[in-house]
């Protein structure tokens, strides 16, 4: 049997990936634990949806983030003692420093609504949109101190379907954020992810 991974979930706000982790662990049995959920946000109601299942949860606000280091230095160690072995960004709106990366080397998923490297930043929906792309997709990657440019995990095409408008074309990216975080996490908890040397990494069947 599958230990189940233990991860801390940072997030600032709706939670909708969150959710999409809890009910695949309820539903389709995920070999995950999320052993507490960190929110940069009071407002965030994903702070709601970790009280509902039962999860610990530490709620930030701006005044945390004046200092930055010291701001992750608590998560660091927040997340340590409650055991988390990988971090998972999940609508997450701080960029983490290396006070946190380097606690946890490798161990930090962020999702991204594109197709990296392309569309880069915090608007990529927009931006693809407004690029007139007929692809973008969904992108999980390993953070590192370079924004949205660290090792690829996954990635997943959404296509641009005629008679789309923006927010149609948003719906679909985020319904397939909630089938790939999940995928990606089961394969990290059955030890199917692995890192070469060049920082390529591949998952296996």
């Amino acid at each position: 049997m599958t230990d189940k991974l233990k991860i801390g979930v940072l997030l600032s706000g709706s939670g909708t990936n969150l959710q999409a982790i809890i009910d695949a662990v309820a539903q389709e049995g995920l070999p995950v634990e999320i052993v507490h959920v960190l929110s940069s946000r009071p407002d965030a109601y994903g702070i709601e949806r970790a009280r509902t299942a039962g999860i610990p949860v530490t709620v930030f606000d701006r005044t945390v983030y004046e200092d930055r280091e010291a701001a992750d230095a608590r998560i660091a160690a927040i997340m340590a003692e409650a055991g988390a072995e990988y971090l998972v960004m999940a609508g997450y709106m701080r960029k983490l420093t290396p006070v946190v990366l380097d606690a946890f080397p490798d161990r930090v998923l962020n999702l991204h609504p594109a197709l990296l490297p392309s569309f880069k930043g915090g608007h990529a929906i927009q931006d693809a949109w407004d690029a007139g792309v007929k692809v973008t997709g969904v992108t999980v990657h390993l953070a590192n101190e370079d924004y949205d440019k660290g090792p690829i995990v996954a990635q997943r095409a959404v296509p641009v379907l005629p008679g789309d408008d923006i927010d149609a074309l948003e719906a679909r990216i985020h319904e397939v954020e909630h089938e790939i975080y999940p995928t990606v996490l089961r394969a990290i908890a059955e030890g199917r992810m692995t890192m070469d040397e060049q920082r390529i990494v591949r998952i296996s069947e």
